[in-house]
């Protein structure tokens, strides 16, 4: 059965307890500004003006990848990729974003989200520069809410330990981008796909 009401929805999954719903905050504090400063990656939610949502992660060095405004605003640069801009372009239609904070070996997550807008330049560029290169961009956002959030997803998925990873499950990167993309050649793929050509371009 479809669930269609919020009644419905509370019947089956029941009340958060009260210290889940209280530990929202509309402003960082400092424990939150900590775990902002020792995450090496955040994922960017973002929804265009139809409701066609995009998420799209983030990393860079701890320190580099967020950087903390005030209270009240970080900013997230943006480096050379793709230019899809995908999340960009739903931002300059619907300026609300959803953020997840993770540092690697923790279960545990911290989620900002708020209001953004896109900046090609701030005074703290330079802060943000990794191997001598500062962002092309940064997606600052006000803050509307901040919390923690539990360890579950994560210990469900023991996305931490090694011995679970199957990274060969599935063929190279190089290889899926010829099953969907037959016309190119996958010896070049293979060649492009390389770790150590791929980091070539990070910055």
């Amino acid at each position: 059965m479809e669930i269609t009401t919020p009644e419905q929805l509370r019947e089956i999954v029941g009340h958060p307890h009260p210290t889940v719903v209280e530990k929202v905050r509309p402003a960082l504090h400092r424990v939150h500004i900590a775990w902002l400063k020792a995450c090496p990656m955040v994922f960017l939610a973002t929804s265009d003006a139809e409701g066609r949502l995009d998420v799209s992660p983030k990393g860079d060095p701890a320190g580099k990848v967020v950087h903390v405004v005030d209270d009240r605003r970080i900013a997230i640069p943006e480096r050379p990729g793709n230019k899809r801009v995908d999340g960009y372009l739903n931002v300059l239609e619907n300026p609300h974003v959803g953020t997840i904070a993770v540092i690697p070996g923790r279960g545990d997550t911290l989620r900002v989200n708020g209001a953004a807008r896109i900046v090609d330049d701030a005074d703290y560029f330079d802060d943000l520069a990794v191997k001598g290169q500062r962002p092309i961009l940064a997606l600052e956002v006000e803050v509307d809410e901040v919390f923690f959030h539990c360890s579950k997803a994560f210990l469900r998925s023991d996305l931490w330990r090694p011995d679970t990873w199957t990274p060969d499950a599935l063929p190279s990167t190089a290889k899926i981008t010829k099953a969907l993309l037959p016309e190119l050649d996958e010896d070049e793929l293979e060649k492009a796909f390389e770790e150590t050509e791929f980091r070539k371009w990070l910055y």
